[in-house]
């Protein structure tokens, strides 16, 4: 499994694409192929036949994967675009933050 700099859950700013300046929160991460779905970038249009009966035939708008080396993670403190960092605790656990401001992500 890929390490991925962002995760479900994250307030993005896709900083390369046709949706480049969009922002949104990530839906779904997938490891794997390197890639994530932003809420409302990457819209695709898809052509559906009704299946079972009562069940709408149509067109379906959906959100498709974009590659994560495409987005970047929204500094809660700035609002602008910014690396994350991974910091470790005394504890021993680790926390991401903001390697612009050095300030710690709200997770």
């Amino acid at each position: 499994m890929k390490k991925m700099h962002v995760k479900r859950g994250d307030n993005v700013m896709v900083i390369a694409g046709k949706d480049k300046g969009k922002e949104g929160k990530i839906i779904t991460a997938i490891p794997e192929k390197g890639k994530v779905v932003v809420e409302g970038v990457a819209i695709a249009k898809k052509h559906q036949k009704a299946r079972m009966q009562g069940q709408e035939s149509g067109i379906i708008r959906m959100e498709t994967p974009i590659d994560a080396s495409n987005v970047m993670r929204i500094c809660s403190k700035c609002g602008q675009p910014a690396r994350p960092g991974i910091q470790i605790l005394g504890d021993g656990s680790n926390v991401r933050y903001c390697k612009k401001f050095k300030e710690v992500f709200n997770d």
